[in-house]
Order: structure tokens, then sequence, then C-alpha cells
């Protein structure tokens, strides 16, 4: 085992939100060790957590967001401590900015991104976030996934379930509607999809994931119910990855660019929000072409999230809602499953570092 994989800690966060059984919670695992650890120190009780951040520059600082708000460690996950957050809010997506490491966006539900530039000791709602009124669901819209721009860091992207895409040009203070041109793809039959709502434009808008590389300035990756899509201005347009001639899996769920090659993407692809199969695919040129990279991987659910290692490219993990965890060390040559402790069935999000 190399000295990267023996460091090398694992996090999951379950929610509450849609589980019977209604048991959620923060999970830790160390690379090579066959064991979850529960995390609740400071943590409140009960606990949904739905998005993990591990800060760049510092591995022991983390970021988690809950039901009741954002919550940080310094210590690697031992302890927690919460800011002056507001209550009310659930926080639902956490990014560090990528120049300044004590710089942090918060996404929330009720729709709204909130920045910190104390690390998190103090926080203030950022103006002009505000969701367009196209669609009605029965849950309030919540932002999924914030991006920033590494090179270009005053270009900020939000990701909308159900929603679309926003964007702010200037480090958050304007916000524009990116979603138009999403409204306009689901007019084709094959992206038209409604559950909740009347319109049939809701599976375009139901953005789980969105990703920015520097090998592709101005190109936003966004993944939906619908597939993978990208952008080449910023968000304005955007085209359809087709991601149904790589895979017969197509409801996105995750996508990231690789910390070690801009160049390569990950998707975690499933049949449905609810279903008894997943994947994990890449793809090494930016989108163009995918294959799947999880092999004898078997998902009993859909695939909710993955995690790329900061430091070794080895290293890759992905999670199901059911809360299986499945990790390579060499890879992709072959895959390990572990899971987390029984009544877990609403995976989150997933961490590694």
């Amino acid at each position: 085992m190399s000295q990267t994989t023996a460091r090398s800690r694992v996090f999951v966060g379950a929610g509450t939100w849609t589980s019977q059984r209604k048991h959620g919670g923060l999970f830790r695992q160390i690379v090579g060790e066959n064991r979850w650890e529960s995390l609740t120190k400071g943590l409140p009780e009960p606990m949904s957590v739905q998005a993990i951040t591990i800060a760049p520059s510092e591995a022991d600082r983390i970021y988690v967001g809950t039901q009741d708000g954002p919550y940080r460690s310094g210590d690697g996950g031992a302890t927690w401590e919460r800011g002056d957050f507001p209550r009310d809010l659930q926080v639902w997506s956490i990014a560090v900015h990528p120049k300044s490491a004590r710089t942090v966006y918060a996404g929330t539900s009720p729709v709204g991104v909130w920045r910190s530039d104390d690390g998190g000791d103090t926080w203030r709602q950022l103006p002009n976030v505000k969701q367009p009124d196209r669609i009605k669901m029965s849950f309030a819209c919540r932002v999924m996934r914030l991006a920033i721009v590494p090179d270009a860091a005053d270009q900020i992207y939000a990701a909308l379930e159900v929603g679309g895409v926003l964007r702010s040009l200037d480090g958050g203070e304007h916000w524009e509607d990116c979603a138009d041109a999403l409204v306009s793809l689901s007019g084709r039959p094959h992206l038209k999809s409604k559950i909740q709502s009347d319109s049939e434009a809701e599976g375009m808008l139901d953005a789980h994931a969105l990703a920015v590389s520097d090998a592709a300035p101005g190109a936003v990756f966004l993944a939906v119910r619908m597939g993978l899509f990208r952008s080449d201005d910023r968000g304005m347009k955007w085209q359809d990855l087709e991601i149904g001639r790589f895979s017969p899996l197509t409801y996105g769920r995750d996508i990231r660019v690789s910390p070690h090659d801009s160049r390569t993407l990950y998707a975690a692809l499933s049949p449905a929000a609810r279903s008894e199969d997943g994947s994990l695919y890449r793809s090494a040129d930016l989108g163009k072409t995918w294959m799947r990279v999880d092999h004898d991987v078997k998902a009993r659910a859909t695939m909710m999230g993955l995690a790329l290692h900061p430091r070794d490219p080895d290293q890759v993990y992905c999670a199901s809602r059911c809360g299986q965890v499945f990790g390579t060390q060499d890879g992709g040559r072959t895959w390990s499953e572990s899971s987390l402790p029984g009544g877990i069935d609403d995976v989150y999000a997933i961490a590694c570092g």
C-alpha cells in the first residue's frame, strides 16, 4: 500500500429526506480498512448530510452541508463546529475558492448562495440569486452543486434541482439564468420528462451536478435527469453529449473533472432517481467519448456520487443510494465494495482525501 493510500480517508453522507427508516449521518473509513466510523461529535441529531467538501489545500479541513446549515471540521472529521448561519436553511452544496482557502460558498434550499471569507466563522447571503419561476415541485428547489472556474475565479456556476443553471461572472454579486437553452432542448422527444410538474422541461431542469475544466475555457459540464450536457459559452447554449451512445444508463447524478488531468471527466449514471442499477463512466477527451470504468461493480441502487482523490490519480470512489461504497486504488483495474452500517438507504454525498 502506498503512503498516499495509507493516509487516505473516504467520507460518505446520508440523508433522511426520502428514507422510510429516517436514518442519515456522516461516515468515515480509512482506506484499506473495512470499517465505517459514524462521525457525530458537534453535529446535529438527527442528521441529514447532503454535501461533503474537503479543502483542496488542507486535507483535515472538511465542510459538510446538513439540514441545519454548514458544519466544519479542522481535525479530519473527529469534531465539528457550526459558524454563524441561519437555522432555517438546508445546505446542499459547498465549494472552496480555488485561490483563497478561507473563502467558502454554500448553496441552500430554498435557493440561495452564501459566502464566508473567514473559513466558515461568519456567512453572508449573496444578492440576486433568484430561481426563475418555471417549475412547481413538491419540494423547495435547491442548489445541488457550485463550481468555480480555477483560472477565472470570479466565474461561479450553480446547478439547481429543479431549476437548471445559474451563473455569476463577478464573484457572486450578480447572477444570471442559464436555462433557456435547456428548456429549448426539452422540445426534443427523447429529452421530455415530467414527474411532478406540468412541464415536460422538468427533466432538463432537474440538475444534479456541474463541473468546469481549465482545459476548456468557457465550458461547463452538466449532469441532469436526461443525461450529460456541455456548454462552450459559459452556460448560454447547451449541447447534448449523447451519453446514450456509450451507456445504457443515462440519468446523470454526478460529474467531476479529474484534479490530475483536466481533460478527464467522470460521471455517475443510473436508470432513474430510484433504481436498482448504477455505474461509473470516464471520458479522456472532455466528454466526446466515454467508457465504463467500474468493472465488476454490482450496484443495487442509483449511483449517487463519485469522488476523485486530490493527490493520487489511481484512487476513485463512488456510492450508491442504498449505502454501497465502491473504490479502486489502481486506476480502475480492480474494485472493492464496502457497505455502510445497516439502515442507510439515502446516500447523497461522497468525498475522499
